[in-house]
C-alpha cells in the first residue's frame, strides 16, 4: 500500500498538481483490499491519477467514493481507469450527482469491465438524462458479472423504467435491484412486471416510494418469490445431480477397477497357461531327446549284436527276446507320447473353455453396467416428472389462493354493508336529537352553561379519541412489525388484538350512546327555556354538526384501519398457507429422493455382493486349476522317474547281457 501511495504522489506531480493531503492520509491508513474515500472532495488531477493507478492495481477489491462531489471530467477519468481493472468487486458512487457524461461512462464501464459484482449509484439523478440512461441500460443488458445494483433516488421516470425492463429481459446475472424513491409510476411498474417472466436470475426488486399500485407490487413480489423458489430448486437439483453423478462416477470407477482386476486375472491365467505349455513342450523335447538317445543306444546294441551273431550263434534267441523287449519299450514310449499329447490337448481345451467363460462373465458385467446406467436415466426422468407434478401443485395452490381472496373480498363487502347500515342508524338518531334541540325554549343561562359543559366534554372526548387513534396507529405499526418478524404467532395475536379493539370500540359506542341519552334527557328538561336562545342554539348546532363530521371521519379512519388489518391478516394467512404447501411439497420430494437413494444403495449392495460371489467363484476356480496343475506336474514327475528307472533297468540288462555273452561262448560245454 505504501507503493500505491508513492505512485499516486508521483502521478500528481507529473501532471503538475500537488497530491491531496486527505487522500494521502487515507492511503496511509488503507486496510488490505479496501479503499475508502467517502466524503472526500476529489479534484480532477486526483481522479486522473487514481484512474491510471486503478488500471494496474491488483490488490483493491472494494472502492468507496460516496459523497466525493466528483465533477463530470473526474468521474469519467475514474470510470475509464476502472474499465481495464479485473480485481475490483464492489464500487460505491453514492451522492456524486453524476450527469450525462458520467452516466455514459458508467455504461462503458458495464460493457468493458468483467469483475464488478456490486454497484451503488444512490442519489445521482441518472434518470434525468434519458439518452444517457438508455445507453446505461443497454450496457446493463449485455453485462454478465453484475449481481447487485442500487439506483435509489435517481429521478427515474416511467421511460427509464421501460429501458430497465428491456435490459432485464436480456440480462441473466443481476440478482438484486433497488429502485426505491424514484418516479416510476404505473406505466413503469407494469413494464417491469412484464419483463420479469423472461428474467429468472433476479430475486430481489425494491419499488417502494414510486407511486406504484398495490397489485403491481404484489405481482412483483410473486415474480420474485417464483425466481427465489426456482433458484432454490435449481440449487437443490444441482446438488442432487452432483451427488448422483458422484455416485455414478464412483460406480463406474469401481466397475472399471473390477474389470481391470478381472483382466489382470485373465492375463495371469493366460501367462500361466503359456508357461505350462512351454514347460510341457520342454518336457516333450526332453523326452524326445531321451528317446533319440535310446534309439542310438539300441542301434549301437543292434550293431554289436550283429557283430556277435557271427561268433555266437547261441545268442540269437536272446537277441530276439531283447528285440521284443525293445519293441515293447518303443510301444510304451509311443503310448506315453500319445497320452501326453492327449493331456496337452485336453489342457488346451480347458484353457479355451476357461477363457470363453471369463469372456462371458465380462460381457455379463458390461450388461449389468448398462442396466445400471438405464436405471440412472430412469431416475432422472422420474425426478423431472416429480418437478412437473410440483409445478402443477403450485398452480393449483395459486388458484386456491385466488378463490380465497375472492371470498375475502365478498366478506369485506358484506362488512361494508353492515357498517353503512350502522352509520345510517346513527345519522337517524342524530337527526332526532337535532329536532329535539330545536324545541328548547327556556332557561337560557342554564342551557348555555349546560351546553358549554357539554361542548367541553365533547372536546375532551374528541381529544381522547385522537389520542386513542394515535395509540391505535402506533399499535397497528408495532403489530405489523411483529407480524413481519413472527409469522407463526401473528394469527393469535391479531385475533386477540382485533377482539380487544372491537370491544374497546363497542365500549366507546356505548359511552357515546349514554352521552346521547343524557343529552336527550337534558333537552327534554330544557324544552321550556329554548325560546329565547334559538340563535345560540343554532350556533351550538353548527358546532355539534362539525363535531359529528369529525366523529364520522374518525370512524371512517378506524374502519379503514380495520380493513387494512383484515387485509393484512388475510395476506399473512395466504402466505402461511403457501409456505405450508411449499414445505409439504418439498418434504414429499425429499422423501421420494430418500427412497430412491435407499433403493439405489440396496441395488448397489446386491450388485457388490454378486460381484463378491463371482470373485470368490473365480478364486475357487483358480485354486482348483492350480491343484490340477500341481497334480499334473506330480504325475509328469512320476512318469519321468518311471522312465528313468526303466531306462536304467534296460541299460543294466543290456550291459549284463553284453558282459555275460562271451563267457558263455568260451565255456567248456560249448
Amino acid at each position: 500500500m505504501e507503493e500505491f501511495r508513492h505512485c499516486y504522489s508521483r502521478l500528481c506531480r507529473e501532471s503538475g498538481a500537488e497530491p491531496q493531503e486527505a487522500v494521502l492520509q487515507k492511503l496511509q491508513e488503507l486496510p488490505r483490499g479496501r479503499l475508502d474515500l467517502a466524503a472526500q472532495s476529489l479534484t480532477v488531477d486526483t481522479c486522473r491519477a487514481l484512474g491510471k493507478l486503478l488500471q494496474k492495481e491488483a490488490l483493491l477489491t472494494e472502492l468507496i467514493l460516496s459523497d466525493c462531489m466528483l465533477s463530470e471530467e473526474g468521474a469519467t477519468l475514474l470510470l475509464q481507469g476502472l474499465c481495464a481493472n479485473t480485481i475490483v468487486r464492489f464500487l460505491d458512487l453514492k451522492g456524486n450527482n453524476l450527469q450525462a457524461a458520467g452516466t455514459e461512462a458508467l455504461g462503458l464501464l458495464l460493457r468493458q469491465n468483467k469483475s464488478i459484482q456490486s454497484l451503488t449509484l444512490e442519489w445521482n439523478n441518472l434518470g434525468t438524462w434519458e439518452d444517457a440512461f438508455a445507453a446505461f441500460c443497454g450496457a446493463l443488458a449485455g453485462n454478465g458479472t453484475l449481481r447487485q445494483l442500487d439506483l435509489r433516488n435517481n429521478q427515474i421516470s416511467h421511460k427509464g423504467a421501460e429501458e430497465l425492463a428491456s435490459a432485464l429481459t436480456c440480462n441473466a446475472s443481476l440478482q438484486q435491484l433497488d429502485l426505491r424513491w424514484n418516479n416510476i409510476g404505473l406505466l413503469g411498474g407494469r413494464a417491469l412486471v412484464n419483463s420479469l417472466p423472461r428474467n429468472r436470475a433476479l430475486w430481489r426488486l425494491e419499488l417502494a416510494g414510486n407511486n406504484v399500485p398495490g397489485d403491481v407490487l404484489r405481482a412483483v413480489e410473486q415474480a420474485m418469490d417464483r425466481n427465489r423458489e426456482r433458484q432454490t430448486t435449481s440449487r437443490e437439483n444441482q446438488a442432487r445431480t452432483h451427488v448422483l453423478s458422484k455416485e455414478v462416477q464412483h460406480l463406474q470407477e469401481e466397475k472399471s477397477r473390477q474389470f481391470l482386476d478381472l483382466m489382470e486375472t485373465i492375463d495371469k491365467q493366460r501367462k500361466e497357461i503359456a508357461r505350462s505349455s512351454r514347460a510341457s513342450a520342454a518336457r516333450v523335447e526332453q523326452l524326445q531327446e531321451a528317446l533319440n538317445e535310446r534309439h542310438s543306444v539300441i542301434n549301437a546294441l543292434k550293431a554289436k549284436l550283429q557283430m556277435a551273431e557271427a561268433a555266437q550263434a547261441l545268442s540269437e534267441q536272446k537277441a530276439q527276446s531283447l528285440g521284443e523287449l525293445l519293441a515293447a519299450a518303443e510301444q510304451e514310449q509311443q503310448s506315453l507320447a500319445q497320452r501326453q499329447a492327449k493331456e496337452h490337448r485336453l489342457e488346451q481345451q480347458e484353457a479355451a473353455e476357461r477363457e470363453s467363460k471369463l469372456l462371458r462373465d465380462l460381457s455379463a458385467a458390461n450388461e449389468k453396467n448398462l442396466l445400471l446406467r438405464n436405471q440412472v436415466d430412469e431416475l432422472e426422468r422420474k425426478v423431472r416428472s416429480r418437478q412437473e407434478q410440483l409445478f402443477l401443485a403450485r398452480q393449483e395452490l395459486s388458484s386456491a389462493t385466488a378463490e380465497l381472496k375472492m371470498r375475502a373480498s365478498q366478506a369485506e363487502e358484506r362488512l361494508e354493508l353492515e357498517k353503512k347500515r350502522s352509520r345510517q342508524s346513527l345519522e337517524d338518531l342524530e337527526q332526532l336529537r337535532a329536532k329535539e334541540v330545536e324545541h328548547v325554549t327556556r332557561h337560557l343561562e342554564e342551557s348555555e352553561r349546560a351546553m358549554q359543559e357539554r361542548v367541553q366534554r365533547l372536546e375532551a372526548s374528541r381529544l381522547s379519541l385522537e389520542e386513542e387513534l394515535s395509540r391505535v396507529k402506533a399499535a397497528a405499526l408495532s403489530e405489523r412489525g411483529q407480524a413481519e418478524e413472527e409469522l407463526i404467532k401473528a394469527k393469535n395475536q391479531v385475533r386477540l388484538e382485533e377482539q380487544q379493539r372491537l370491544a374497546h370500540l363497542e365500549e366507546k359506542l356505548r359511552l357515546l350512546a349514554q352521552a346521547r341519552d343524557e343529552a336527550q334527557s337534558a333537552c327534554l328538561q330544557q324544552r321550556q327555556t329554548v325560546a329565547d336562545a334559538q340563535a345560540r342554539a343554532s350556533q351550538l348546532g353548527l358546532q355539534v354538526e362539525g363535531l359529528r363530521r369529525r366523529l364520522e371521519e374518525l370512524q371512517q379512519e378506524l374502519s379503514h384501519k380495520d380493513q387494512e388489518k383484515v387485509a393484512e391478516v388475510s395476506r399473512v394467512r395466504v402466505e402461511l398457507q403457501e409456505q405450508n404447501g411449499r414445505l409439504q411439497a418439498e418434504l414429499a420430494a425429499q422423501e421420494a429422493l430418500r427412497e430412491k437413494v435407499a433403493a439405489l444403495e440396496r441395488r448397489l449392495k446386491v450388485i457388490a455382493s454378486d460381484h463378491r460371489e463371482a470373485l470368490l467363484d473365480r478364486e475357487s476356480e483358480n485354486a482348483s486349476l492350480r491343484e490340477k496343475l500341481r497334480l499334473k506336474e506330480a504325475e509328469i514327475a512320476r512318469i519321468r522317474e518311471e522312465e528313468v528307472q526303466r531306462a536304467s533297468f534296460l541299460q543294466n540288462a543290456v550291459l549284463a547281457y553284453v558282459q555275460g555273452s562271451p563267457l558263455r561262448a568260451l565255456s567248456p560245454q560249448k
